[in-house]
């Protein structure tokens, strides 16, 4: 603890420590990588070859697996407002470094699902939650900035986990390539993890975005701060909060969905593996590019606007998407997708906070994101299906982009709910 608190202040003398808070939040971000979607689509092929299953068995593995996953997020949420998530991502990471290890020894559908279950509760769901919640506790004026910058991790992470997978998968096999997975997630996280992390500015004095407490407010170390916001039991009140749990449901099922089955939807559409893989590359570099634009907007505009427009560019994406026959229809497609998942991660940490501020968030988070892990889980499975009985994507793929439309024009009545002051209750 004593070594802790001599980095924070020798850093803090230097630079904002919430800026060292979402370098390891965004370096969190990555490292979910082995339980999302992009990561798993490289190994879908493969694990149906030596599992002799079909592709509909996986999706349905991957969606029951996300879905009883999903499950637990909610008190996961519980557990970061109760220990804070430094405490909680320290051993998510740990877990999720044993949930790769038992994922390459697989042998069957119902040990698939346990590990697809593992890898999706642990990465897709604990690890992003924890980090968003140290983002949110650390920014608020400049929370939409901070939020694109944390999801730049999300994106080299789309850029980096696919091709080191299909590296890895050429050098050792699909099963030893999760072991090397699961150790560079221990390397990664566990240090900095340990060492950097602190929960909230409050009791080190500061408030979001780095302005000091009044000396009569300094709040001893450990102390609880004061902070405001809705329950989550009121904020499932108000239509604000299903207006957004819609608006992210949909991006979580068909993000996952495109995700999941790029490089099957391009091989049949005539391009090779390879370039499907490339391809994650390039929306990953539109994402990196059109991040922190989306963040600058997030802090000047109503976020409602945003909010529907960003929907309006994924039901583009799903209907651009069956157009690609060639490598430059492929490398627009990518530019698009990625731009539209820009908008949608950043939403990922930044709608709730936004609306129901920081008292309970953990807890908020906890319930948005069973609901997004909900959709993940129900993505894959209509395309699976189509899949096995046409032997085609596009018609499916056509009729889902009816879902974030209709999702686009509910998102343009969003009003914030009245957020009761520090000292009134909101138990």
């Amino acid at each position: 603890m004593q070594l802790r608190a001599v980095i924070f202040e020798k850093l803090q003398s230097r630079v904002f420590y919430g800026w060292v808070v979402l370098g390891v939040a965004t370096l969190a971000m990555f490292a979910s990588g082995p339980g999302q979607s992009h990561t798993f689509s490289i190994f879908v092929d493969l694990i149906a070859a030596d599992l002799g299953i079909s592709t509909t068995t996986i999706a349905s593995s991957y969606a029951f697996a996300t879905l009883i996953a999903a499950v637990g997020l909610s008190r996961m949420g519980q557990l970061v407002d109760r220990f804070g998530a430094r405490c909680v991502l320290l051993v998510v990471a740990v877990l999720l470094g044993f949930a790769c290890l038992a994922f390459g020894a697989v042998a069957g559908a119902v040990s698939l699902s346990l590990g697809f279950m593992a890898l999706r509760f642990l990465g897709q769901g604990s690890m992003m939650l924890g980090s968003s919640n140290l983002v949110a506790q650390w920014f608020s004026a400049r929370r939409g900035f901070a939020m694109s910058i944390l999801m730049l991790g999300f994106s080299a992470s789309i850029a980096f986990h696919p091709a080191l997978a299909q590296w890895l998968i050429e050098q050792v096999g699909w099963r030893e390539a999760w072991i090397w997975l699961g150790v560079m997630t221990w390397a990664l996280m566990l240090p900095v993890l340990y060492f950097l992390v602190q929960d909230k500015p409050e009791p080190l004095g500061l408030r979001p975005d780095g302005e000091k407490l009044p000396e009569d407010r300094e709040y001893a170390a450990g102390a609880e701060p004061v902070l405001t916001g809705l329950s989550r039991a009121d904020a499932m009140k108000t239509p604000a909060f299903w207006i957004i749990a819609a608006g992210l449901f949909a991006p979580a099922m068909l993000i996952t969905t495109l995700f999941f089955y790029q490089v099957s939807i391009f091989e049949h559409h005539g391009l090779t593996r390879a370039l499907a893989a490339s391809m994650f590359t390039v929306s990953a570099l539109a994402m990196a590019i059109s991040m922190p634009v989306v963040g600058w907007f997030l802090d000047r505009c109503d976020p409602k606007y945003v909010f529907s427009f960003s929907l309006v560019l994924l039901a583009a994406s799903l209907v651009n998407v069956t157009f690609v026959t060639s490598p430059l229809t492929a490398t627009i497609y990518a530019i698009i997708f990625g731009l539209n998942t820009a908008a949608n991660m950043t939403f990922f940490g930044f709608m709730w906070a936004r609306y129901f501020g920081r008292r309970h968030l953990g807890s908020i988070q906890g319930i948005g994101q069973t609901i997004g892990v909900v959709g993940a889980s129900l993505g894959p499975l209509p395309l699976g299906i189509a899949f096995d009985q046409f032997a085609a994507y596009d018609g499916a793929l056509r009729l889902l982009a009816l879902i974030p439309l209709s999702c686009a024009v509910l998102a343009l009545f969003l009003v914030a709910p009245e957020i009761p002051a520090a000292n009134e209750n909101t138990e």
